[in-house]
């Protein structure tokens, strides 16, 4: 036994079928008590259990109208003022609340469009 190598022994492996090669992992599991399974890292990471997973930060929002207040005609002028929506358009987007008044926007535009439409008398959501 001494006399084999280590090529020896992965050539008798190579010549091994798919079940025969099960086996013989099932039974150095059993003997020897290994498994094929990844080490695990044992230090201070480790120790503090799993991590959070990451959430990517949002970058586009969708500006949304809830309502328009009493203020109608004033959250109406907003819209016309931060879109390219003509008056028909606009109120109809008013009368039809809650409505998508912008999709894809930044950050900032969202506060931004949030603060003028609720000065304005209106309720925007921001999503």
């Amino acid at each position: 036994m001494a006399d084999l190598t280590m090529q020896d022994v992965l050539q008798f492996i190579d010549q091994m079928t798919v079940l025969q090669l099960h086996e013989m992992t099932e039974a150095l599991k059993t003997k020897y008590g290994v498994t094929a399974a990844a080490p695990m890292m044992m230090g201070p990471a480790a120790a503090a259990g799993p991590a959070a997973p990451v959430q990517e930060e949002q970058t586009e929002f969708t500006v949304v109208l809830l309502g328009a207040g009493d203020k109608k005609i004033q959250v109406i002028k907003e819209i016309r003022a931060m879109t390219t929506l003509g008056l028909k358009e606009a109120k109809a987007l008013v009368d039809g609340a809650p409505a998508t008044i912008k999709e894809g926007v930044s950050k900032e535009e969202a506060q931004e469009m949030k603060a003028k439409i609720e000065e304005a008398g209106g309720t925007v959501e921001i999503k």
